[in-house]
């Protein structure tokens, strides 16, 4: 058996002609010219999914790379390289990955359904591990190109394989069951996610259960699957239920004890038991369908509650957030194998805000393989990825600690060995990956050094925002850039966190309000051309001491910037010249553009970026006539120009709801703003390709009775029409929650359920009628203020506000969180 293949292997298996220069061998598969650590072992592969792959092979290339899958001759010659010339690089990477699969004869358990995945098999691993060496994807890698890396890293110290397919329409599915092979299949929790890339839920679940076709035994909620027996092919079948006696795990009693959720059943024949530590029905489904696993497996009832009790909560989302002395935390405190930490170390790699990067790091379990090799690849990656500090917590870790001969290394035993070192270790603007193994509680370091901050806190999820970019990216035509909007602390959602996303992600353009913003930026290591809207003249010398560049929007501006150029000895430096179509807020009128045109001809010493112009209304229908009249405006003056300066400029008037909805207007470039964060009045809001990307959440401070009539808050303004219960909550208009939604008029959730406000709003806190949800409210529980069920529009309009105002009003002094999966 392998685990790597000679180059001359892989061109037989996967049937690409080309010539191989040099037959080493390859044990690393890449698709991402950015996440490269070991040059000399790695394959490339040219996808072409939303960019081009063959665009950066020579990226790749320069970092080392000598082997390649490609759908094209390449123009540029690298003749020590090997370029494998395929039809399909994506069907290259899974052929080879099926053939890997192929090599090894181990049990695998496959995992599909539409919620749940990543959660059952991670708790299966939790659950299996003690006897199985288990191989599984890393986090949630279960696409198209997921699942082929996933499978890659099967070897023969593997006994146990479980790895989850994840589809989003038809013919997906049987590409992913001939790379996983399953033995025993579990199908779990089918909802409406990607729905739309199904003609209905009954053929989304049709090609999910293509993942069985070959299994012996398939596992399954009863009630699901009545109506599609005949599509079911294992031979063997397990089936739970919370309804059905028929069931071969048949739940008929549910009840909560001391916060945990306790199941009785019924099991051949007999009753059995299980202490569940979550009451979250998601949680609990997925809990009741490891169970049934671990029972059709033949684990005994006894051994299978034991062990369920002590699943612990399973964190895929790595989380970013600041830390005293200026640092910046990633705090990965409960995860901790050599593939996670590659994930953890990339997303480390995209953070620019400090020069210093510092990873503190635990004894790896479970891993597969020989200590001393694991702790050399460790050691490697840590190396690749140019890390200032590390610091090894950890028997193992110190007993292996002669590979890890960086810069700055430091070895404790244990965590509090650690955490009484702290002080002396003098963490101070620097970046720290925080990984480590559950065992280890490295949450006591990430508590020790993180930012104190109150209750109240903004989680951005940085995946959503990527998944955003890309809904728009795959809007555009070739060749059209995109502006980033990050102007106003990127929409209340943060600076150098959001840019160094949208930079790693390859936008073209940021733009930012004033000169400030743009400093900060630069300050945050962002490298990308800058847009200043709002330059003032007073701060010249610091926009292009930072190389930003000036939107121009008025005479008074180009002469004070032509005469700060002259003083400096500044020549062509990149302006943006704003054209008034109508909305006549700022810009060069059309009258004004022939004496424009005269200033800008004869001028060295500025340089016309771009020309552009603002839409007033494109997501409005009903004016639809003014948007093809300021698009005429603006083609006359751009042409007008580019004939007065002899060059072609870029082009772009297009705003986010005009990407949407004006598609010939987009021109050389688009200006993408609060579609980023998940907001677009042209998208219907069950458009599942944007979803918001924030969530803002407080917690409980203090539960009350209240009698009818009993007035509550400032002036006396609130009351319950009968006996009931209010709870105080941590967030007041000085957050940004508005003292217009008192009284009613604002909604929380609460145990997710809608509560209204009670009173007015005060500065910090307010109150809710909690009276029909009490029993279940307690000081300290979660309570969102908006997410994807209350979405920022339906607070907008409960204040006759724009969702612009409600983020943009969220308090600095509200902890901002990220989170990265």
């Amino acid at each position: 058996m392998q685990n790597s293949y000679a180059i001359s292997q892989i061109k037989a298996i996967i049937g690409a002609a080309g010539e191989v220069v040099e037959d080493n061998h390859v044990s690393v598969l890449l698709t991402d010219s950015r996440r490269i650590t070991n040059p000399s072992s790695s394959l490339f592969f040219a996808l072409s999914d939303r960019r081009n792959g063959h665009e950066f092979v020579a990226d790749a290339y320069t970092a080392g790379v000598r082997n390649f899958v490609v759908q094209q001759q390449q123009d540029v010659v690298m003749p020590d390289a090997s370029f494998l010339l395929v039809d399909n690089a994506l069907e290259a990477l899974q052929k080879l990955a099926a053939h890997h699969r192929n090599e090894f004869d181990l049990p695998v358990i496959g995992i599909t359904g539409s919620n749940g995945k990543t959660i059952v098999k991670e708790w299966l691993y939790q659950l299996l591990c003690p006897e199985k060496n288990i191989v599984r994807n890393p986090k949630s890698y279960n696409s198209q190109i997921g699942v082929p890396l996933s499978v890659w890293q099967i070897s023969e110290s593997h006994n146990l394989g479980i790895f989850e397919a994840g589809i989003s329409t038809t013919g997906e599915m049987e590409r992913l069951e001939a790379i996983i092979k399953p033995s025993v299949g579990i199908l779990t929790h089918m909802g409406t996610a990607h729905d739309e890339g199904f003609a209905s839920p009954a053929e989304k679940l049709k090609e999910k259960l293509q993942l069985f076709k070959s299994c012996s035994l398939l596992i399954y909620n009863y009630e699901v699957l009545l109506d599609y027996q005949n599509e079911l092919k294992a031979p063997e079948r397990f089936t739970w239920s919370r309804k059905f006696r028929q069931a071969d795990l048949y739940v008929f009693s549910e009840t909560t004890i001391a916060g945990k959720y306790y199941l009785r059943a019924t099991f051949k024949g007999k009753e059995i038991e299980c202490l569940i530590p979550f009451r979250d029905e998601a949680s609990i489904e997925n809990a009741i369908t490891c169970w049934a696993t671990m029972l059709a497996m033949g684990y005994s009832p006894a051994d299978a509650d034991d062990r369920i009790e002590r699943l612990n909560a399973v964190s895929m989302r790595l989380e970013l957030k600041q830390g005293l002395n200026d640092c910046s935390i990633i705090d990965d405190s409960y995860n901790s194998d050599i593939q996670s930490l590659e994930i953890a170390l990339n997303f480390l790699g995209q953070q620019n805000q400090h020069y210093k990067k510092t990873v503190i790091l635990s004894d790896i379990y479970q891993s597969g393989l020989q200590k001393d090799d694991l702790y050399k690849q460790v050691a490697q990656l840590i190396k690749d990825k140019r890390i200032e500090r590390f610091i090894g917590v950890g028997t193992d870790i110190i007993a292996y600690k002669k590979y890890f001969n960086m810069y700055e290394t430091h070895f404790y035993a244990d965590t509090a060995a650690l955490l009484h070192d702290l002080g002396s270790l003098h963490f101070r603007e620097e970046t720290i990956l925080i990984k480590g193994s559950r065992s280890f509680e490295f949450e006591r370091i990430s508590r020790a050094l993180g930012q104190k901050a109150h209750e109240t806190v903004l989680e951005i999820n940085l995946n959503t925002l990527l998944g955003n970019l890309n809904y728009y990216k795959a809007k555009l035509k070739p060749g059209v850039k995109v502006m980033a909007m990050v102007k106003a602390f990127s929409y209340g959602s943060g600076t150098f966190e959001v840019a160094n996303m949208l930079q790693y992600n390859k936008v073209d353009y940021l733009a930012v309000a004033y000169t400030d913003e743009g400093i900060a930026l630069r300050e945050g290591g962002i490298s990308l051309p800058i847009v200043v809207l709002n330059p003032e003249p007073l701060a010249y010398d610091k926009l292009t001491a930072y190389k930003l560049e000036p939107e121009i929007y008025s005479f008074t501006l180009l002469d004070d910037f032509i005469k700060y150029a002259q003083e400096n000895d500044i020549v062509n430096y990149p302006i943006h010249i704003k054209i008034d179509t109508g909305m006549h807020r700022l810009g060069f009128e059309d009258y004004e553009v022939e004496t424009l045109c005269d200033l800008l001809e004869v001028n060295k010493y500025v340089k016309v970026k771009s020309i552009f112009s603002h839409l007033a209304a494109s997501d409005n229908e009903q004016h639809d006539l003014f948007t093809l009249k300021q698009i005429s405006i603006f083609e006359k003056a751009y042409k007008q120009i580019e004939e007065a300066i002899g060059y072609m400029a870029m082009k772009h008037i297009s705003n986010t709801s005009g990407i949407t909805r004006w598609p010939t207007a987009q021109y050389d470039m688009v200006r993408l703003g609060i579609g980023l964060y998940g907001v677009d009045a042209a998208v219907p809001a069950d458009d599942a390709g944007l979803r918001p990307v924030a969530t803002l959440k407080t917690t409980v401070s203090q539960v009350k009775k209240v009698p009818a009539n009993d007035t509550i808050g400032y002036n006396r303004n609130g009351s319950l029409k009968k006996d009931g219960m209010i709870a105080t909550v941590r967030i007041g208009y000085a957050d940004g929650y508005l003292r217009a939604f008192g009284n009613g008029v604002g909604r929380m959730l609460v145990n997710g359920v809608l509560v209204p406000t009670v009173g007015n709003v005060s500065m910090d806190m307010c109150m809710l009628d909690i009276s029909e949800v009490a029993g279940d409210v307690r000081e300290g529980d979660e309570v969102i203020i908006f997410d994807e069920q209350q979405r920022i529009e339906q607070l907008a309009n409960q204040i006759g506000t724009i969702p612009y105002e409600i983020l943009t009003n969220i308090s600095q002094r509200v902890k901002r969180v990220y989170f990265y999966e």
